[in-house]
């Protein structure tokens, strides 16, 4: 099995961070030289009845990149509407969109389809949690109640998205309920750097009850190369001239990781006002 490329990214509807300027032509550009196999893509406008060039954007950015493309539609206004898209270069076998909405403020939904790798279903669910903490919890409860519904234990499964977890306070549900995974621990095992690791002897049920708090983060054990885990944060992505926020994620389960990096500097930064994670993947 190949590497598979996967990168998560909130595009600010076509948008730069400051200045409203249109970037979805270096959007194109940027996304073509990553040679990206699965794209999780959050605030993507469907339609734009005001600004044609802004229109369609999961199916502008995927006839670009030569990829298929699902679109979950989350919120509606007189002449736009916007959600979360999935680009693909596998077969999307089916998707869905469930509406997780908390408040008729902010619409929010769960974009989850069946890609078919190499004769293998392999599921991807792309997120973009509320502002608030009280609805970022009810949303994150929906996505367990959804995987555990539809999703079975042996098959593939990557979480990516926004999540506006900035203090990571969710991470431990998906490691204790979901068996999942944060991309970033693996990688900074495989490039070998020290920090605070122990040797996987106990069983999964105490690794995944143990946590650490610091402040007002909360480091959680994730398994790395070998059998090892190590307490870990996700990255900083946001803002993305200088990223401060760790609000973005890829987690998974079912995966070998290679590599996994923000994506910083020109031009990214330029772009919209979040980072993009780049993760490279292999199926066992």
């Amino acid at each position: 099995m190949g590497i598979i490329r996967v990168v998560s990214y909130n595009i600010h509807k076509g948008r730069t961070a400051t200045g409203g300027r249109e970037s979805l032509e270096e959007l194109k550009l940027g996304l073509y030289g990553l040679s990206p196999d699965l794209l999780f893509l959050q605030e993507v406008q469907g339609r734009n009845d005001q600004q044609a060039t802004l229109d369609a954007q999961h199916e502008s950015l995927a006839a670009v990149l030569r990829m298929r493309n699902a679109y979950g539609c989350n919120a509606v206004r007189e002449f736009t509407d916007h959600g979360n898209a999935l680009l693909s270069r596998y077969p999307i076998l089916h998707h869905e969109n469930e509406d997780i909405s908390d408040h008729r403020l902010e619409q929010r939904g769960l974009l989850h389809a069946v890609v078919e790798i190499e004769g293998r279903p392999v599921h991807c669910i792309v997120v973009h949690l509320g502002l608030f903490g009280g609805g970022r919890a009810r949303q994150t409860q929906a996505l367990v109640d959804r995987i555990h519904r539809l999703v079975p234990d042996d098959e593939p499964l990557l979480i990516a998205g926004d999540f506006n977890d900035w203090n990571n306070k969710l991470a431990p549900i998906f490691v204790k309920q979901l068996g999942l995974y944060e991309v970033f621990s693996f990688a900074s095992m495989v490039k070998g750097r020290t920090g605070q690791s122990f040797k996987l002897r106990q069983p999964m049920n105490w690794l995944r009850g143990w946590t650490k708090q610091e402040g007002s983060e909360i480091h959680t054990p994730q398994l790395g190369v070998g059998g090892n885990a190590r307490l870990t944060l996700p990255p900083r992505t946001f803002p993305a001239a200088f990223p401060f926020l760790r609000l973005d994620r890829i987690y998974q389960r079912g995966f070998a990781v290679r590599t996994a990096k923000v994506l910083q500097g020109l031009p990214w930064k330029q772009i919209s006002d979040h980072a993009p994670i780049l993760t490279e993947l292999e199926l066992p």
